[in-house]
């Protein structure tokens, strides 16, 4: 089968197709006949060698990707019937990817406890591009575990993942402040931000002067970490994707947060997968390549301005 993977780190050229042998679910697995895989900053990250740790020492490919939408053409044993992952179900899966085993692969062997039916009516491009920050949003929020009327303050409010905090939160009666351009204001009231307001300087005054006070917590999607902490009260919390071992003082508390810990959680997947379906959240217009030009949607993915969610679309005969 053809994956799209590296074999050395480097810009988006270093993307290529690599052949592999076809992979078959084992017991509790699924075999998943990948139609589109959802390319996020992750998959940068891991392609320009700041995952480099990770697969130290494993042989290359080393393949990125981690959601995939597809079809179902092998079941394994053990597989819970209920569940409804039978062989030809439209299905979507999270990918703990790994070496050469990513989303980005005609097709992947995965937990069955990751992949659930796909969001009715939705088409594979669609559904690929939303279960990996959806995910990353409720893990926030389940660290956080605020009560409803909590202050929510959500940083690049706009994007991949702070769309979904700021959906997922006004479900969950939060008054969710938005920090994001200006020019998305209407975008942010449309997925339930109460307050914005815009990014640039001095966020943290800002945010202070519009509010009248601190909000409870911060969900840091953009990373400006110590630049956002001041608009924390005391005793809150912020929540950290990455890269940041700062201390705010005050109280504070820092939750470092790796969606990979969501892996087989399959009941935050259905959930998830139910309220794309219901309209809670949002299946966001996708922007799709070929597989093979995987560079090129790397290169698209790192101009950012993006609304759209980028995915890789896989021949769906091969």
């Amino acid at each position: 089968m053809k994956v799209i993977g590296l074999s050395e780190y480097g810009g988006p050229e270093v993307l290529r197709p690599f052949g592999l042998p076809d992979p078959h679910a084992a017991a509790q697995e699924v075999l998943v006949r990948v139609h589109a895989a959802g390319v996020n900053p992750v998959d940068a990250m891991l392609r320009s060698g700041l995952l480099r740790q990770t697969n130290e020492g494993l042989t290359p490919p080393l393949v990125p990707g981690m959601e995939v939408a597809g079809r179902i053409e092998e079941v394994g044993s053990g597989v819970d019937p209920r569940w409804g992952l039978v062989a030809g179900a439209h299905v979507v899966g999270f990918v703990d990817n790994l070496g050469s085993h990513g989303g980005y692969s005609e097709r992947l062997a995965l937990p069955a406890r990751s992949v659930v039916l796909a969001p009715t009516g939705a088409s594979a491009t669609a559904a690929a591009g939303f279960l990996n920050n959806a995910l990353t949003a409720r893990n926030v929020l389940d660290a956080f575990r605020l009560p409803p009327g909590a202050a929510l303050l959500v940083t690049g409010a706009a994007g991949s993942v702070g769309g979904y905090l700021v959906e997922l939160g006004a479900a969950e009666g939060l008054h969710v402040v938005a920090v994001a351009d200006e020019d998305d204001a209407d975008l942010l009231r449309a997925l339930g931000a109460q307050t914005l307001v815009p990014r640039g300087p001095d966020i943290a005054e800002r945010v202070l002067k519009e509010l009248g006070g601190p909000v409870d917590a911060v969900a840091d999607a953009a990373l400006l970490h110590e630049r956002i902490t001041p608009a924390v009260r005391a005793g809150g919390q912020i929540g950290v994707l990455r890269f940041w071992d700062g201390s705010p003082g005050r109280g504070i508390a820092v939750r470092r947060l790796n969606v990979r810990d969501r892996d087989g959680d399959r009941d935050a997947i259905t959930r998830l997968r139910d309220q794309a379906q219901d309209g809670t959240i949002t299946l966001r217009p996708t922007l799709s390549f070929d597989a093979d030009d995987a560079a090129a949607a790397h290169t698209r993915l790192e101009q950012g301005a993006l609304r759209e969610r980028i995915v890789l679309a896989f021949d769906h005969d091969g």
